[in-house]
This record gives C-alpha cells, sequence and structure tokens, in this order.
C-alpha cells in the first residue's frame, strides 16, 4: 500500500464528515488490511467501526490525541476478540444469533433504551451495530469457554469462606468507599511512555465530560470494565495503599488524577462514601403462649419443653407438649431490631439453644437461637463468598488463557501502532 491503511484511517478520522460516514457495503470490500490474526485478516474498517462504536458508547470528544489511543483500543479489542472466537471455533462451542440479540436487548432493558434507539445511535455517529454484535459474540463465546474449561477445577474452602468473611467484617468496620476504576496496564514490554499517553487521553476525555462508566467499559483494563469500572464498597484496607492514599482524600462525585500504582496507571471515582457498621445477627425461632392461654401448668410446661431444645430442625415438635403454643420462624434479625429484653436473653447462648421464657407484651415468649453471626451493609452470606471467590479465579484464569493465546498466535500488525 503506498500509504498505510492506518494513518488513512486516523487522517479520515480526524475530518467531521468522515465521523459521520456510514461506509457501505462496497467501502467494506476496498478496505485495507489492520492486522492478520492467525492467517484471519482484521480489515480498516472493522478498526473504524469499532473506533465510532468506542466514541459514541463512551461519549469521548474525539481530538488527534484521543483517536491514537482508541484506535489502540480497537485494535486491541479485536485481535483479542478474533483469538476467542477461533478457540470458540476450535472447540465447536456453538454461539447462535439469538444469544446475541438477547445480549443487546439486555443491555437496552438496563439503559431504559429501546435496541432500535440503540441501532439509530450508532448509525448517526457513522457506526454499525455489526461491531457490537462482534464483541458480544466474543463476550458470550469466551465465558462459555473458560466455564467449560475451569469451572470444575476451581475449588473453594470452607476456609477460604472463613478468611474472607473475617477480612470483610474487618473491613465493614471502616469506612466505606463506593468507587469506581480505570487502569491502564502497562505494556508487556515494560516501557511505561505508551500507558501514559493512554490515561492522559482517557482523563482528558473525563475532563471534557465523558461518563465515567461509558469510558471505563471500553477503555479500562481492569476486570471491572465490564460492568462500568465499579468496584463496589471497598474499605481502605482493600484498596491499593497508593489509590487509599488519593481517595481518603477525594470529596464524593469527584474524580482523580492518574494514579501510578504497581503495574500501571488508574484513575479512581468516588461515587460515595458511609461509615462502616457491623451488626451481630440471629437466626431465630420464636415459640409464644398468648396471655390468655397463660396458667401455671401451661408455663411450667413451656419451661420444660424450652429445656430440652436441641437445634431448630423441629422446633413445633419440642413444644408439641405445650397447649396452644405458637412456634414461628423469624428468620435472620439484626440485633439492632431486637428490644433489649430479647438481646440480653440471646447473649449467653449457643446455636440450637432455647432462651428462659420471658414474659413480653405478647405473652410468654421463648427464642431458639438457631445460628448467631456478623454482617452489615454489604458483607454478603457465605454463597455470595464463594460465588466471589470463583468468579476472582476465573478471572485471573481467564486472562491467563488469553495471554497465552495471544503468545502463541500468530499476529501481524499492518501499519504504524
Amino acid at each position: 500500500m503506498p500509504i498505510s491503511s492506518l494513518k488513512r484511517l486516523a487522517l479520515c478520522l480526524t475530518a467531521p464528515f468522515c465521523l459521520m460516514l456510514v461506509p457501505d457495503a462496497h467501502a467494506q470490500q476496498v478496505e485495507g488490511i489492520a492486522a492478520i490474526v492467525n492467517d484471519e485478516p482484521i480489515t480498516t474498517y472493522e478498526v473504524r467501526d469499532r473506533m465510532r462504536f468506542i466514541l459514541t458508547t463512551s461519549g469521548i470528544q474525539p481530538n488527534e490525541e484521543v483517536l491514537a489511543q482508541v484506535q489502540e483500543q480497537a485494535l486491541r479489542s479485536l485481535v483479542e476478540e478474533s483469538l476467542q472466537l477461533q478457540t470458540a471455533a476450535e472447540f465447536e462451542v456453538p454461539i447462535t444469533e439469538e444469544e446475541v440479540d438477547d445480549a443487546i436487548a439486555d443491555i437496552a432493558a438496563r439503559n431504559g433504551v429501546t435496541v432500535a434507539e440503540i441501532q439509530a445511535d450508532l448509525e448517526s455517529a457513522g457506526a454499525s451495530i455489526d461491531t457490537m454484535r462482534q464483541q458480544l459474540r466474543a463476550e458470550i463465546a469466551w465465558s462459555y469457554l473458560v466455564s467449560g474449561r475451569y469451572r470444575s477445577r476451581v475449588r473453594v474452602s470452607d476456609a477460604q469462606i472463613e478468611r474472607a468473611l473475617e477480612r470483610l467484617l474487618e473491613s465493614a468496620s471502616q469506612t466505606q468507599h463506593r468507587v469506581a476504576e480505570i487502569m491502564v496496564n502497562l505494556p508487556a514490554s515494560g516501557g511505561e511512555s505508551e500507558a501514559e499517553e493512554r490515561i492522559a487521553a482517557i482523563y482528558g476525555a473525563l475532563e471534557r465530560g465523558a461518563p465515567f462508566h461509558a469510558v471505563a467499559q471500553q477503555m479500562s483494563d481492569a476486570p471491572t470494565a465490564a460492568s462500568g469500572g465499579d468496584a463496589g464498597w471497598l474499605s481502605s484496607d482493600q484498596l491499593r495503599p497508593q489509590v487509599a492514599q488519593v481517595v481518603q482524600q477525594m470529596p464524593v462525585g469527584s474524580i482523580s488524577n492518574p494514579i501510578r500504582v504497581p503495574g500501571g496507571f488508574m484513575i479512581v471515582a468516588l461515587a460515595d462514601q458511609r461509615e462502616g457498621q457491623v451488626i451481630e445477627q440471629f437466626t431465630l425461632q420464636q415459640v409464644t403462649l398468648v396471655n390468655s392461654q397463660i396458667n401455671p401448668e401451661s408455663r411450667a410446661a413451656l419451661e420444660q419443653a424450652a429445656s430440652g431444645v436441641d437445634g431448630c430442625s423441629d422446633v413445633a415438635g419440642d413444644f408439641s407438649s405445650v397447649p396452644r403454643a405458637i412456634v414461628t420462624d423469624l428468620g435472620t434479625v439484626g440485633a439492632n431490631a431486637l428490644v433489649p429484653q430479647i438481646r440480653s436473653a440471646l447473649s449467653g447462648l449457643d446455636n440450637g439453644q432455647a432462651s428462659d421464657v420471658l414474659e413480653t407484651g405478647a405473652g410468654l415468649q421463648v427464642f431458639i437461637l438457631c445460628e448467631r453471626n456478623l454482617g452489615g451493609p454489604g458483607v454478603p452470606q457465605a454463597d455470595e463468598i464463594e460465588n466471589q471467590i470463583i468468579n476472582q479465579q476465573l478471572s485471573l484464569l481467564a486472562r491467563r488463557w488469553l495471554r497465552d493465546l495471544r503468545n502463541g498466535a500468530t499476529v501481524e500488525m499492518v501499519g504504524d501502532f
């Protein structure tokens, strides 16, 4: 080619009229090659289409510097997607168009728009919904591949769950920060200048008003990119030290400057903040003898039955000797929702034990402690923690696999990057 296809692409995209141009089918046929991945070409049309998709969905205002970064991101994504889809074909993983349609419909529903509106927005910016379908097709295929390859190998022990819960409870007692993140990794070569240019372009786009979640989704290298960078509620101890130092000084609603961290650069947004709170929680069953049924014999029967309780598996059977006793499953209740009298009665109990008979406004009551644990805002249950650990391990394995695919592939870049 007398002029690099990618140079022509960049020149075309810097012209306002070219940003609005929707190439027709003939234009696709005469496009040059941007890269070759294991003998499969990626055309400059596909790169241009993906660039417009990124610009449209992220809200980034294009300038010469931004376009260079978006071009690099677009090509990187297309190369990875090509590897993912090639691997899916190798393992005969079928991806139906209905699955892709459902994924687009889900995105539209989450954003409160219709699929037709998404397509119209893309077309108005000169982008095709085909590039969105390609991205989703690769995501679905990769999800199937990773799950099929690794899910049965990932094991989470009770000890891992307990350690994770202990860490979460400790952090839950500290100030919590709702953080979103954008990560730019250092390139494999280890040079910083490329990563510095990328993070500077991203920060410039954010300064000009581009939505953080959309930029993160398209430009971040972090695993949280798929969720728009949302890292959830975190204590300072759960953040990287360099990030924690910055976040502690940020007002809610602000965005940080780029932060140098091991392995790259980060930008964080502080969406909200709250004081930590750990609450003792009780899983309870309640036995009530209403006032009209109380007499010396019924009280004695209630006390006798309570003394013999050993667990929550058959509370109704344990109190079957108490006429008119009402058994109620209270589920899990926070200590702050219980009156002092009941909290005091539960304080010395082990799991499976019953309290003394209490005189309350409802009559005579006995409370059986099925389980006691600690919880608080954002502290998940054991099954949720297990799923989090599994997903973290799968994410790590997926990144390693994709890296190995890239290292083992023949990828030829055509043009300047």
